[in-house]
């Protein structure tokens, strides 16, 4: 299981998606990718964005105006 890092921070809606999404595709099944940002918008749009595409938010997180999202990329 490789944990990547995803750095979005300063970047508004829709590219921390966008980044999330093209980064996903460089991954295997069961990889699991931290995304790092600061919009607050990715706290619902990347989780709405893995239910639709079959990936797995296995943690969310907040502090200090930056918001993290944990996934398992899916099949």
């Amino acid at each position: 299981m490789i944990k990547e890092t995803l750095n979005t921070r300063r970047l508004l809606c829709p590219l921390p998606v966008i980044r999330t999404q093209d980064k996903v595709k460089q991954l295997q099944p069961g990889d699991v990718l931290e995304v790092a940002g600061t919009d607050p918008g990715i706290m619902q749009d990347i989780p709405a964005w893995c239910r639709i595409n079959g990936h797995k938010v296995l943690e969310t997180r907040s502090g200090d105006h930056e918001y993290f999202i944990v996934l398992e990329v899916g099949t």
